[in-house]
């Protein structure tokens, strides 16, 4: 997974797990042997520092997501402490443009607040420099190191602020103010510092492209379109990398940055992902200079490569192979199809079909996604792969309440409107029944969110649905609320409502408090560090069908959080869960 370039564009950072958890690498931009970084029990984030051939990482313990900031070497040297404070969370957000600074949130104050600080990497000085309390996050600098961007939620689903802070006079300017709830990107600064591009779909349905202009104070659309949008510019403001999501699918293009007329479409290796927050990983990145763009392609068949395309030549080169023992077209490829809800509301769904001939029709796997601000898109996923080879069907959805279909699609299941996402379930199952697939024998598999949604069409759908895989799900919206971390309380109550307003209806919308409904089989996969659904939310909904009677399994990993980050904890949860499924499903 590509994750930036040097600061001469000699070498390109990846991150890898083929030590079994991400680690960092460096690659030549011609392309050739990965050489490792680091080697360290727990995943890293990494990313280049300006200038230079030193990485700033990130790393938690255990799947705690108490990050902690250090510094190493590309060649694996000079290891050190940046930032070191293991009982607080801290969040990298920018580095100014001479590698000297760099601007972080962390919740310290208090443990529930993020603080938004800038760091002096040489002398160690730190500073507050936003704090009005709530979830903030810093957003990069100003090519000047001038001015700091910050981002901040509201009590609001899907919805922020953008500031400008002027780290010379303190001065804080509101970027955008506004009525409706509508999301702001970090900014794109142009090089002389008098403007930025972003993205925001403030007044409309989709995030596009905006320029806010430093001396006016104001800002404007330069381009509408039907998808979101996300966007960077080069240090030489020569170009604009603007990356859309249409319809789950990657689409990468080069602008002009002042003008914003096309410079080059991207070509992408085939039809994929080369744009998603899931990966873990840096967006797609410019060269300081404009001329090359490194991206990370990941379908259906490719696990994920780094890429590098030359605006100059058009010349596309695969900078990693990464290996792989199964050749790309033995993989299943989906098919995209909308089916129609309870309320005629259209509801995507990725399809993918066993290849192998059956005597009958295939049971069915429904995964179901995180968030619920997310979007199941078609990236390579080995479990689902391995489940269509032997012999399932698996369909993704992303039901209402999904990201990168709007404004208006993504509200369609906040607070009181929850279970009509579970509805959503209820269509599936009767389109999927027109098939040719055998919809009697049909589980529900998601983590997170996807969770919650397992557990609830388990309990409010009972008759449909014949199993159920729960990794780190929540089974009470309200025992979830009391006790997950201080500082995702507020910023989860955004989306379900609030223990102070609505706790009755928290509680009617919980499958917990329905598990006498509940008859399907369950199996159950927790981390025992996870900070965002307590191991707690899977121990007592096991201890309750346990003593219902109900065939009910829980694995706990003591070294991992929310999900399994670790190759040998996945190769035994996931082995174990697909012969559940294979015991209930295929007798």
């Amino acid at each position: 997974m590509a994750a930036g370039f040097s600061g001469d564009a000699e070498k390109v950072l990846v991150r890898a797990n083929l030590t079994g958890t991400y680690q960092a690498y460096r690659v030549p931009r011609s392309g050739g042997e990965l050489t490792q970084i680091t080697r360290f029990a727990e995943p890293v984030f990494a990313r280049y520092l300006p200038g230079g051939d030193q990485v700033l990482l990130h790393k938690d313990k255990g799947g705690n997501e108490r990050h902690q900031i250090s510094l190493i070497n590309d060649d694996g040297s000079g290891l050190r402490d940046v930032l070191h404070d293991p009982d607080h969370i801290h969040r990298g957000g920018g580095i100014t443009r001479d590698g000297k600074t760099l601007a972080y949130s962390c919740n310290r104050r208090n443990g529930v607040d993020f603080d938004v600080f800038v760091h002096d990497l040489a002398s160690g000085d730190d500073r507050s420099v936003f704090a009005p309390g709530g979830w903030c996050n810093a957003a990069g600098f100003s090519p000047d190191g001038r001015y700091l961007a910050v981002t901040t939620l509201t009590d609001k689903s899907m919805d922020n602020h953008l500031y400008v802070v002027d780290l010379a006079t303190d001065d804080v300017v509101h970027v955008s103010p506004h009525d409706d709830e509508s999301q702001w990107s970090s900014p794109s600064w142009l090089p002389d510092g008098s403007s930025f591009l972003f993205t925001t779909d403030c007044g409309r349905e989709f995030s596009s492209l905006a320029r806010y202009d430093m001396a006016r104070r104001s800002w404007q659309d330069v381009m509408d379109e039907d998808w979101d949008s996300t966007c960077t510019v080069d240090w030489e403001g020569r170009h604009v990398l603007l990356s859309s999501n249409e319809d789950g699918y990657t689409r990468l293009r080069v602008l002009d940055a002042r003008s914003l007329s096309l410079v080059s479409e991207v070509p992408l290796p085939g039809t994929g992902v080369a744009d998603d927050d899931s990966l873990a990983t840096l967006p797609p990145q410019l060269s300081h200079d404009g001329r090359f763009v490194v991206y990370t392609f990941v379908s259906s068949g490719e696990p994920g490569d780094a890429w590098l395309f030359d605006t100059e030549t058009s010349e596309t080169t695969r900078l990693t192979t990464m290996d792989n023992p199964v050749a790309p077209d033995v993989f299943a490829e989906p098919e995209l199809h909308r089916f129609s809800s309870f309320d005629g509301e259209s509801i995507p769904v990725f399809l993918y079909r066993p290849s192998t001939p059956a005597r009958r029709p295939p049971p069915i796997v429904v995964m179901v996604h995180g968030g619920p601000e997310g979007q199941y898109q078609p990236k390579f996923n080995p479990v689902l792969q391995y489940l269509v080879h032997r012999g399932y069907a698996v369909a993704a959805p992303n039901v209402r309440g999904s990201t990168g279909y709007g404004k208006r699609y993504h509200h369609l299941d906040d607070v009181r409107k929850r279970l009509d996402s579970v509805r959503d379930l209820e269509a599936l199952h009767a389109w999927l029944g027109t098939q040719d697939l055998d919809a009697k024998r049909t589980a529900l598999w998601g983590g997170s969110y996807g969770g919650y949604m397992v557990l609830a069409g388990l309990t409010f759908q009972p008759e449909l649905w014949a199993a159920g895989i729960d990794i780190v799900g929540i089974s009470s919206l309200v025992t979830f609320l009391e006790n997950t971390a201080p500082w995702r309380r507020k910023a989860r109550e955004r989306e379900y409502g609030s223990l102070q307003n609505d706790r009755e209806f928290l509680h009617d919308v919980s499958p917990l408090t329905h598990l006498d409904n509940l008859r399907a089989p369950l199996f159950i996969i927790h981390g025992a560090n996870d900070p965002r659904v307590p191991l707690t939310e899977a121990r007592q909904i096991h201890a309750a069908l346990t003593t219902k009677g109900i065939s009910t399994e829980l694995l706990v990993y003591e070294d991992e959080g929310h999900g399994l980050a670790k190759l040998e904890n996945r190769l035994d949860a996931y082995a174990k869960a697909v012969d559940f499924l294979d015991r209930v499903l295929m007798p």
